[in-house]
């Protein structure tokens, strides 16, 4: 258990620092609440107005943080499939290229979209 007390003091003084802060913005942070600070936000895009009371973001957004997923999952994958490349041989070779190919489909559609034109 000794070889383990600095990482369990690390994750002690981790949880410490992240509570004290919300608990600490909560207790310490100004209370005034207005209409602009209650209304949706995202990235500087303004929603769309509608019938109801909150607005709709455009679809170029979204598509955005797909992109973002997307390409996301296909490192955090992809690294460690290129590390061990050797050692999974004609196995390894077929699930990157399954997985190269699922991961197309999303990236199709949202080209599909229109999500990767920038004008």
């Amino acid at each position: 258990m000794n070889t383990y007390t600095p990482i369990l003091l690390m994750i002690i003084l981790a949880l410490v620092v992240a509570v004290g802060g919300l608990v600490g913005t909560g207790l310490l942070g100004p209370k005034r609440y207005n209409r602009v600070k209650l209304a949706n936000y995202e990235c500087g895009v303004e929603p769309t107005p509608n019938a109801g009371t909150a607005g709709r973001f455009p679809i170029k957004y979204y598509l955005t943080a797909m992109t973002f997923i997307i390409f996301d999952i296909e490192v955090v994958f992809l690294y460690p499939w290129a590390v061990s490349f050797e050692k999974l041989g004609a196995f390894g070779l077929i699930a990157i290229l399954t997985f190269i190919f699922l991961i197309t489909v999303p990236f199709v559609y949202e080209w599909r979209r229109g999500g990767l034109e920038w004008d």
